[in-house]
């Protein structure tokens, strides 16, 4: 019998969340993703003080703001992963941009094209843009110049049906988060087949199955097991070293629960969300509001961590 997580990679694309390159190495993912919290975390451990090193006498040399050796350091590091896994590497977008369009543009352009000049073509790269209504927006240019976009912090339909009238190449609506909402909300325990952050994506995968939409659904930050097991077969899930094991080491039958070709018959009708129903269909979701803006605060301050430490190695 194979491992549960040979399973999945036979319906979907497994992607590694996290920046620890020994992990990857290990469960051997298609793709993998980062965020300011997994590079802080990885710029901590000893094994990739080398990455950090390099970005902080780069940042000397050249008279570097801290902004830009942090994106350095957000570039070693990816730069490291595309010799480890054969498709996409994340990197995001600083999350103190996620309301600013022109912003975003400007440091999306700066990033791919040092990974250019490293050699690293953009078709290897996914830029990973908050989904609010400017991060949308600024994905929708990028796409067009072929820079290829992971829509992070997707909590409703509105967000997901907004970037796939963008463009977007892929999204990653959350699960745990929208389960860890729901919990605190209603104080009720849920089931895989109950939980909602594993409706929110079904239903998302839905509605772009039954649209023909072509955007890559990508369900992300789950709490559990049962989670992946009930999204098997979504486009791609995205999943942590820890659940990664716990796939390896199950043996235990895998059944697929999302199927492109199945039929969708009580998807809504396709949505054509100007900026004014976008913003009033995510006020009307408490839940997405709110983790949207939790999602972005806490990136925000990892992020801000991470500079805080950059900074201090600049002085020393």
């Amino acid at each position: 019998m194979t491992s549960k997580l040979e399973q999945l990679r036979a319906m979907t694309t497994v992607v590694a969340d996290t920046g620890d390159m020994e992990a990857i190495r290990a469960f051997k993912p298609t793709d993998c993703t980062t965020n300011p919290t997994l590079i802080l975390k990885a710029a901590q451990m000893p094994a990739y003080s080398h990455l950090v090193d390099e970005a902080i006498e780069w940042g000397k040399s050249h008279r570097a703001v801290t902004s830009q050796v942090t994106d350095r350091l957000a570039v070693n590091f990816g730069a490291e992963l595309t010799r480890i896994v054969p498709g996409r590497v994340s990197t995001e977008v600083d999350a103190d941009l996620s309301f600013d369009t022109q912003g975003s543009l400007t440091k999306a352009r700066a990033l791919i094209a040092d990974y250019e000049s490293r050699g690293i073509s953009r078709d290897r790269i996914l830029i990973k843009l908050a989904s609010t209504w400017e991060g949308i927006r600024a994905a929708e240019v990028l796409q067009t110049e072929g820079i290829d976009c992971n829509m992070t912090l997707i909590f409703s339909l509105a967000q997901a049906a907004a970037c796939a009238d963008a463009k977007a190449f892929l999204i990653s609506p959350f699960v745990g988060r929208i389960l860890d909402w729901h919990m605190k909300s209603t104080g009720q325990t849920y089931t895989a087949e109950t939980d909602p952050g594993v409706l929110s994506v079904r239903s998302i995968y839905a509605y772009y199955k039954a649209h023909g939409i072509k955007t890559v659904v990508m369900g992300a930050s789950f709490r559990n097991l049962g989670e992946i097991e009930a999204l098997a077969g979504c486009d791609r899930l995205t999943i942590s070293p820890q659940l990664l094991d716990e796939l390896a080491k199950s043996q235990e039958p895998l059944q697929r629960k999302l199927d492109p070709d199945a039929r969708f018959a009580e998807t809504p009708a396709r949505m054509s969300l100007d900026e004014k129903a976008f913003r009033f269909m995510l006020n009307e979701d408490a839940m997405a509001t709110e983790k949207l803006a939790e999602g972005i605060r806490l990136f925000a301050k990892d992020l801000q961590t991470l500079r805080e430490m950059v900074s201090k190695r600049l002085l020393s």
